[in-house]
């Protein structure tokens, strides 16, 4: 059955299937292709007549994922030029004011879409809530800093889009007053950077990031140097005028080398920043669209008025080493030279060691970049804010188990996508619908609000919710070695 809503850009046509209206592929703002590459997102053009949006639209330009992980991540790729859209799932389009989520998918800033299919919004229709996923520019397109060219361009993008949400989701049975944003790894990080943002002040009510938080963004100093790299491979000049001269594969391509790079070299005097958060590109601390790093806006106030949730998987790096192999294979002077680098002492790969009585130095290894890229950064988040946290600990059976509850295995859960074949690359055919349940419905619930289900997150109580085998509060989970961290990350 179809479903046709006013939108101020014009008419635009969806379906609607068992209970749920869907419309895909809707514009948010203009192409940013021809003589606004690089530029500032600006409005959607109008169209006359009505305007089908019965399938995704086309994605940003990206670099297919490395084996191993394009067999385990979904990554679907769409050509076409008008790729800021977004997709909405809705149970009761026109007047009913329901609360509205907008997922803000990961993918290292250079990866992904709102068309991933583990990111389906019937589940959250199903249950009330105006879900949305959008798409924004990525990598150099996105990220890249240039001469004559706004910084952050993939942030202002997101910005674009909940302005659109804020204008636009009333007709769809949306509440504009109150938006939750939420998303995952690149896309947890941009739920912070937003929350630290001046331009997004005022656009959403409520913010959840999930392994990902406000210690990842890069110095403009590093900026320029990674740009620098760009050009010189290239053989242009790094600024907008060159770079946009050239075809988006080309810059693709580009970015994809360096990237690998990036990973490959990890020298602190090359690399600045990146060669620890190993994301060559990411936001960029431009004084502007950035004033500063997100974690430490927030820490002096910004968002204050916004509900905020936060949490990690417990063995978010195991995504990383187990598929690679690279687990079995990292050596004692690695890990002792990654914890040394992070500001973590021999010490404290002892108190790691302690807690985890036969495990390899490649366990140790992920259990430590665990804590430094996504747990301890998070925890600062709901230290700053007050938030809830949640820690996910349901351990995946795939690679003989060995995957554990690794980075990104909540999101089928979260989705309540678990009875698709979109849940099964990492949680395999038997993972527990009643842990789907607990989650999904948790997320709904603080989408309602601001209320999760336990209490906020403080010094004196140090409340984590963990969901596995089962579902209780926690008080503050392995504290030996969270405190190693104190005055370092």
């Amino acid at each position: 059955m179809e479903c046709v809503i006013d939108t101020p850009q014009g008419r635009v046509r969806g379906t609607m299937d068992d209970g749920v209206a869907a419309f895909k592929g809707i514009p948010y703002a203009a192409p940013p292709f021809g003589p606004n590459r690089l530029g500032q997102p600006l409005p959607a053009r109008p169209w006359d007549g009505v305007r089908d949006a019965l399938f995704f639209g086309p994605t940003p330009p990206q670099p297919p994922y490395r084996p191993p992980f394009d067999d385990i991540l979904h990554n679907p790729v769409l050509p076409g030029d008008d790729c800021l859209n977004l997709n909405i799932w809705t149970p009761e389009p026109g007047s009913a004011r329901l609360p509205v989520m907008v997922w803000i998918h990961g993918g290292a800033f250079t990866n992904g879409s709102g068309a991933v299919p583990t990111y389906d919004g019937r589940a959250f229709a199903r249950d009330g809530i105006v879900c949305i996923t959008i798409n924004y520019r990525l990598g150099v397109e996105g990220f890249a800093q240039m001469a004559g060219a706004p910084s952050n361009r993939g942030l202002l993008d997101q910005v674009a889009a909940l302005e659109w949400v804020r204008d636009s989701i009333a007709p769809f049975g949306g509440d504009p007053d109150n938006v939750t944003i939420f998303g995952e790894s690149a896309g947890g990080m941009s739920v912070a950077s937003l929350l630290s943002m001046p331009r997004a002040e005022g656009l959403f009510r409520r913010a959840i990031a999930q392994s990902g938080a406000g210690h990842h963004a890069i110095s403009a100093a590093t900026a320029d140097k990674i740009s620098a790299m760009l050009a010189a491979r290239l053989g242009v000049v790094p600024t907008r005028e060159a770079l946009a001269a050239l075809p988006a594969k080309t810059l693709v391509e580009a970015q994809a080398a360096i990237s690998l790079e990036a990973l490959l070299d990890r020298d602190p005097q090359t690399w600045g920043e990146v060669a620890d958060n190993q994301m060559a590109w990411e936001p960029v601390v431009d004084g502007e669209v950035l004033p500063a790093r997100p974690i430490d806006r927030i820490a002096a106030g910004a968002g204050a008025g916004v509900d905020v949730m936060t949490g990690t998987t417990a063995e978010e790096e195991r995504l990383f080493l187990v598929p690679t192999g690279l687990v079995e294979v990292i050596p004692e002077e690695m890990l002792a030279a990654t914890a040394a680098g992070y500001g973590l002492g021999s010490d404290g790969v002892a108190v790691y060691r302690s807690g985890r009585p036969g495990a390899s130095p490649g366990d140790l290894f992920s259990a430590v970049a665990t804590d430094w890229f996504f747990r301890i950064p998070a925890l600062r988040l709901a230290e700053a804010h007050e938030g809830h946290v949640y820690e996910f600990g349901w351990r995946s059976p795939a690679f003989d188990g060995r995957l554990g509850a690794c980075h990104a295995l909540e999101i089928a859960f979260v989705f309540d996508a678990l009875a698709t074949e979109r849940g099964r690359p990492l949680g395999g055919d038997q993972a527990p619908q009643a842990l789907a349940d607990a989650m999904h419905g948790a997320w709904v619930a603080f989408a309602r609000n601001g209320d999760p289900g336990w209490p906020r997150y403080r010094s004196d109580r140090r409340a984590t919710m963990s969901f596995g085998e089962t579902c209780e509060v926690v008080e503050d989970p392995r504290a030996e070695e969270r405190r190693l961290w104190d005055g370092i990350r």
